[in-house]
């Protein structure tokens, strides 16, 4: 089911439920290798990253099984006898966070060098950096990350260059489990670092200072399991969401949404000239007036998430007047230009800026998904555009959307798969 092909020009209206967290889920998944016995996680989506990571941690010996739609019964391994297969990790950067819990429970880990989405450089400098400076020994052989650990890992003071997500969360997990206190600083502070800590804790960890940039962990002899955990929404589908009712002009209400997880966006629609009112755990956004240009520089939480920069750039693209758009965390993140372009888009990429000059409106046209978010934007082009819009390549964007067809379908979008 490759294609996806929407008929443009319907506002949407009504009301949708945001799904769990693809990244909060990925992160999840391999903490519940610290476990000592089965775990229960509630609203996780199921989404093709996250049947891939299920696969992954299937092949490591654990046993997993859907309780319901949402729900996941896992009853981790009792030993590893294999490495992660590299079939199945080429197909997903997360996989690299099975490091830190596999050398913390079993004293060693072998691990393919992940994939995933082509936006970019994404060392795991940092990664090596903190787990080594934990004790463990890590080597690169044969396209794997191979570590072993003497005895056990031993807490130690870790300083991140830059607050990666993926680093800080895997020192966080590989420490719960390490002789001593740990101290991570220039740590991320995304909602996703704030969810694996508090899931960390639950099993019987002690981790505090998680949303901040220093985190302190104090090693425990075990993590205990025997619990059910419910998963954050996810900001950025809530954020596509959001994005794609003030492009149509229209107005929907999100539904399971945390308002302060997205407050960086909601921030810039309504310097665009967007109604964005908060709830409890809904918000409503609604696009009745034209739309102003605006600029965007994209940074760490709680700066303006990278992951969102794609899909305001559709939505920019027919607003009057000059935005520009700053690219600070990856740098391929605007191949998306070629491909709005293709619809009538007026972009100018030069290194990591993007000036969009808005036009009166897009045309279908034949694209193609080159990312996830990527094909999130192209989605966003095509309900605003005249005519059919044709996305190949959508098995990108089934990669953190679940059922994200039928959802605009209910918001009134003409969408299908092909």
């Amino acid at each position: 089911m490759g294609k996806i092909i929407i008929t443009g020009g319907s506002p949407l209206r009504g009301r949708v439920k945001i799904s769990g967290a693809k990244n909060a889920s990925l992160a999840l998944l391999c903490a519940t290798i610290l476990a000592s016995n089965e775990v229960v996680l509630e609203n996780v989506p199921d989404i093709s990253d996250v049947r891939v990571m299920l696969q992954i941690i299937k092949s490591l010996g654990a046993q997993i099984t859907w309780e319901s739609l949402e729900t996941l019964r896992i009853v981790p391994p009792g030993k590893i006898n294999t490495g992660a297969p590299f079939h199945l990790v080429k197909k997903l950067r997360a996989s690299n966070l099975l490091l830190g819990p596999m050398l913390a429970r079993f004293g060693q880990a072998k691990v393919a060098l992940p994939g995933g989405c082509n936006i970019g450089i994404r060392p795991m400098d940092l990664h090596f950096k903190g787990l080594t400076g934990l004790g463990a020994e890590l080597s690169l052989e044969h396209g794997c990350v191979c570590g072993s650990v003497t005895e056990r890992l031993k807490g130690a003071r870790v300083y991140l260059d830059f607050p990666s997500v993926g680093a800080t969360e895997n020192i966080m997990m590989a420490a719960c489990l390490a002789k001593g206190q740990t101290l991570i600083e220039n740590a991320a502070k995304e909602p996703e670092i704030v969810d694996l800590a508090n899931f960390l804790n639950t099993m019987g960890a002690k981790v505090r200072g998680a949303g901040t940039d220093v985190i302190k962990v104090e090693g425990v002899a075990s993590l205990k399991g025997g619990v059910r955990y419910p998963v954050i929404p996810d900001r950025i589908e809530a954020g596509t969401f959001m994005v794609a009712a003030a492009a149509t002009g229209g107005d929907v209400t999100l539904d399971n949404i945390i308002p302060a997880h997205v407050q960086p966006l909601s921030a810039k629609l309504r310097e665009a000239n967007v109604d964005v009112i908060e709830g409890e755990d809904s918000l409503r956004v609604s696009a009745g007036r034209p739309l102003r240009p605006i600029d965007i520089k994209t940074m760490p939480y709680p700066g303006f998430p990278t992951d969102m920069q794609s899909q305001l750039a559709a939505m920019l693209a027919v607003v009057p007047g000059t935005s520009v758009l700053v690219e600070n965390i990856f740098e391929n993140r605007f191949m998306v230009a070629d491909e709005l372009k293709r619809m009538g888009a007026r972009i100018k990429v030069e290194g990591r800026i993007a000036v969009i000059e808005g036009v009166t409106c897009l045309e279908g046209a034949q694209v193609k998904a080159t990312d996830l978010r990527a094909g999130a934007a192209l989605i966003v082009a095509g309900l605003i555009a005249t005519g059919e819009t044709e996305i190949c390549n959508a098995t990108f964007i089934d990669r953190g959307y679940h059922n994200l067809e039928e959802k605009l379908r209910n918001l009134g979008a003409s969408i299908r798969r092909h």
